[in-house]
Order: C-alpha cells, then sequence, then structure tokens
C-alpha cells in the first residue's frame, strides 16, 4: 500500500466540511438512517485514545445522529480489566485504543462481539480489520527511522535491520521492550526474519542503545533534537503533530529541521504500519448505536479528521492526508495481515527479555 497526498487535498482540509456521510458500496443510500435508531439516544465509549482532537469526532456524530457519547478514558489494560470485572452488566459498548496488540489481546479475551456491517467491509481494507468483524482499525501509524541530519548518512540506514549494524553503537533511542509499540515492531520482525533472526536484531538493537529506554516516543525525539540521541525509533503522528505545533522539547523550528524521516524496507517488505481502532463489546447494551458509530468512524469526513485532527494516516484508502502528514512524503507499508501481530506479541517479549532489553 503507498501513502500519498491526493491532488488538492492540503486545500480541502482547511476547509473540510464534517457532514457525515458513511460511504456505502455503490448504489446504496450513503446517508447515515437516523430514523432506523430505535435504541436509547445513547453511546457508552471506553476509550483508550487520549486526544484532545477527538473531541470533534464525538461531537460531529452526536449532531448529525442524535445519539449523546458517554466516554470514559483510561489505559486500555485498565479499561479491559473493567470490562471484565463488569461482566455482563457492563454499560460499555464499544472498546478504541490504539495498536493491533491491544486489540488482539481484548479478542482473545472474549471482549468484543462479531459485527456485520456491509459498510465496514466495503471500506476499511482486509488487513486491517478482524476476519470475524470483531474489531475494525480507524486509523494508521507508520513506525519508522527518525535520525539527526548532522550526525547519519541516510544511505547507511535503509532497513529495520540496519539499526542492529555495530556501527551505530551508543547513537539509538526507543521506548522500553515492553511497550506495546515495539512488542509490534519486533512481532513483524519475527514474522519476516524468523524467530532467530529476530533475536539477533534484538541483541544488536540493545548493544547499540544512546541510553537505557525511558519515555514515549516524543522522548526519543527530543533525545535526537539535545543531541542525546542520532537516531530514534517513533510512529509518525509524533513527529508529525511536531511540524504543525509547539511540542515541548521541539518547540523551535531548528529542532524539528535537525530531525529527517526514514520509511524502512522501502525495497523488501515495506515499513511497519499499525493502528488505532475498536470494536463492540459482547455485552453493549446498544449495539446498534454503537455500529453507526463505527460506521461513522469510516465516513469520509471521520477519516479526514483522523489525519487532520491528530496526524494519523486514514485507514481507508484514498481518504485525503494533512498537510503534516503528506509532508513526511510517499512511503510503501507492509502488507502483512495486522492480526499475524497479535499472534507473535508474545513470543516478541520472550525474546526481547531473553536479551536483556529492558
Amino acid at each position: 500500500m503507498r501513502f500519498y497526498l491526493l491532488g488538492g487535498a492540503a486545500i480541502a482540509l482547511a476547509a473540510v466540511a464534517f457532514f457525515l456521510i458513511a460511504s456505502k458500496p455503490e448504489g446504496a443510500n450513503a446517508e447515515i438512517n437516523v430514523a432506523a435508531v430505535a435504541e436509547e439516544a445513547v453511546l457508552n465509549l471506553y476509550s483508550a485514545r487520549h486526544y484532545d482532537t477527538d473531541q470533534r469526532l464525538y461531537s460531529d456524530f452526536t449532531e448529525a445522529t442524535g445519539i449523546q457519547i458517554n466516554r470514559l478514558e483510561d489505559s486500555a489494560s485498565a479499561l479491559m480489566a473493567r470490562i471484565q470485572a463488569e461482566g455482563a452488566n457492563s454499560p460499555a459498548d464499544i472498546l478504541m485504543t490504539t495498536d493491533i496488540g491491544r486489540l488482539w489481546a481484548a479478542e482473545e479475551a472474549d471482549l468484543f462481539q462479531e459485527v456485520s456491517s456491509n459498510i465496514l467491509e466495503s471500506r476499511i481494507p482486509a488487513k486491517l480489520r478482524d476476519p470475524d468483524g470483531q474489531w475494525f482499525a480507524f486509523s494508521q501509524r507508520a513506525r519508522v527511522i527518525f535520525y539527526d541530519k548532522a550526525r547519519v548518512d541516510p544511505a547507511d540506514l535503509q532497513t529495520y535491520a540496519d539499526l542492529a549494524d555495530p556501527r551505530w553503537e551508543g547513537m539509538i533511542c526507543t521506548r522500553s521492550s515492553s511497550n506495546i509499540y515495539m512488542l509490534s515492531l519486533m512481532a513483524a520482525q519475527i514474522h519476516h526474519m524468523g524467530e532467530d533472526a529476530a533475536r539477533a536484531w534484538a541483541t544488536g538493537l540493545w548493544n547499540n542503545r544512546a541510553r537505557d529506554p525511558e519515555g514515549g516516543d516524543t522522548d526519543q525525539l527530543r533525545g535526537i533534537a539535545s543531541g542525546q540521541c542520532a537516531i530514534a525509533v517513533a510512529n509518525t503522528y509524533y513527529f508529525a503533530r511536531a511540524l504543525r505545533r509547539e511540542v515541548r522539547g521541539l518547540a523551535n523550528p531548528e529542532d524539528t529541521s535537525r530531525i529527517g524521516v526514514i520509511f524502512p524496507n522501502q525495497q523488501t517488505t515495506g515499513a511497519h504500519v499499525n493502528v488505532s481502532g475498536g470494536g463492540i463489546l459482547a455485552h453493549a447494551p446498544h449495539p446498534e448505536n454503537a455500529r453507526l458509530f463505527l460506521e461513522y468512524l469510516a465516513s469520509d469526513s471521520a477519516q479526514a479528521y483522523f489525519s487532520a485532527g491528530n496526524d494519523e494516516y486514514p485507514a481507508v484508502e484514498d481518504a485525503p492526508l494533512a498537510p503534516s502528514v503528506a509532508s513526511l512524503g510517499e512511503f510503501e507499508a507492509d502488507d502483512l495481515m495486522l492480526i499475524i501481530l497479535g499472534q507473535n506479541q508474545r513470543l516478541a517479549q520472550e525474546i526481547y527479555d531473553e536479551v536483556g532489553y529492558r
């Protein structure tokens, strides 16, 4: 899959109209049928997405449908534990979270129910949704390599495997191995390299650390800006966000202009991509409202806002990109089925632990 900016998309995004249209198969009525909502006009959303900009998504849905969203935010692990404790009496209709590893864990815990929706199946690519309709991805983020333009020649760093090259000893900053983004990246390496090569890769990456892992993705980028790191592994939306607004530690144009971006493995597997998504919970008291909300998240307006509001890549093909995201350039994405990342997650942590990657 290639990500690119459609002609005129930057202009369109500046004045995007957030009317609720969920594109259906050709010939079908594209309007959300509000009259068909027979349930109480309420939706209870448990969300591990902690982005203030998401409020626009919720308010637009409520304005178009009259369905009021009650939102509870916490970490994914805390929300899943709460749903399990609430059992059949849970008020939650939908769980939204980041990373396929968490969606996979929720599915393995039997938290979701199967959803049948022509809209979701036609709009969300097969690799970005559960085969049985238990969860759907609505936005994407590439996990790529960032580098100090003054210290690194990008020609020497074109693949994830290159991160383990001893030439980068003392130069790389990453998050902790227990971080879900790092686990999914390792899960992809296991799939593409095999277990033994992935173990060697983890060893090399750990040996090349500039410091022990600390902080989030923005902290890795700050490490480059401060000179502590020459190379960092992070998700694209953290950097795209810093390009369009002031981020602590990346407040000056000199900070971001110092940093270059590499989309790895462009001649082989493509860059590692993960997602944010959700599903309808097994005991959802308002399942029809929940289905309408998921279909809304796949609409043109919501997909545009995932990019414009939080600098993510849309899940729907050909949806426009925000200028900050498009400025990162075109790239080929890894096309592996996301469920593979969930299946390899436990082994990923075992390998990190074996090599002492903290």
